[in-house]
C-alpha cells in the first residue's frame, strides 16, 4: 500500500496550486495524509477527488469551513498499521516522549504545523511523521513531501522529496 503523506499547503497563500511533481504522485497512492493548514477548501475537494483515500486533519491556520469538514486528529488502520495524523505536536524538545504518551495505541503519527520534515521513533516504537510543506519552505532548504509503504504491517521506503524551487 502505497502512502503520500503532505502537509501545510497554505493555498492559495504560499502558493496558487500544488507542485505537478505532488500532483503526479495521486494516481500512484493508495492513501493520502495531510496533516493540516490547508487554509483553503479548494484543496480539499482537490484531494477527495482525486484520492482514493484521503485522511486530513484541519490545522491552527484553518477556518471554519475546513473545521467543519475535518476533525482535529484523525485515525486508520492500513495493512495492519495504526495510523493517526494531527496537526500540531508541540516544541520539537521532548515530541517522542509527549505523542508517545498522548497517542499509545498508534504505530504512526503523522504530523505538520512547523514545515520542517521530521522522520523518529519514540521509545515505545512509535514512529513521527512531518513531511515538511510542498508550498512554503521557512527555514529549510526544500519544499517537500513524503512518500512511504506499508508492506506486511510494517512501515517501509519512507522517502522524503524534495521539489525544486518554485518559477
Amino acid at each position: 500500500m502505497r502512502l503520500l503523506i503532505m502537509s501545510d499547503t497554505h493555498l492559495p497563500k504560499r502558493a496558487k496550486e500544488l507542485p505537478a511533481q505532488l500532483l503526479a504522485e495521486l494516481p500512484r497512492a493508495d492513501v493520502v495524509f495531510h496533516a493540516g493548514d490547508w487554509v483553503d477548501t479548494a484543496t480539499l475537494d482537490l484531494l477527495e477527488s482525486r484520492s482514493r483515500r484521503l485522511v486530513g486533519v484541519y490545522g491552527n491556520n484553518d477556518g471554519p469551513a475546513l473545521r467543519a469538514r475535518l476533525p482535529e486528529v484523525a485515525y486508520a488502520e492500513l495493512g495492519g498499521l495504526r495510523f493517526g495524523a494531527v496537526h500540531e505536536t508541540g516544541s520539537a524538545q521532548g515530541r517522542e516522549a509527549r505523542c508517545a504518551a498522548r497517542h499509545p495505541d498508534l504505530d504512526v503519527l503523522v504530523f505538520g504545523h512547523s514545515h520542517i520534515p521530521w522522520d523518529t521513533t519514540a521509545a515505545g516504537g512509535l514512529r513521527l511523521l512531518n513531511p515538511g510543506s510542498p508550498t512554503d519552505r521557512r527555514r529549510q532548504p526544500y519544499c517537500t513531501y513524503m512518500t512511504a509503504t506499508v508492506d506486511q504491517g510494517a512501515l517501509t521506503d519512507v522517502v522524503l522529496h524534495r521539489l525544486p524551487p518554485r518559477s
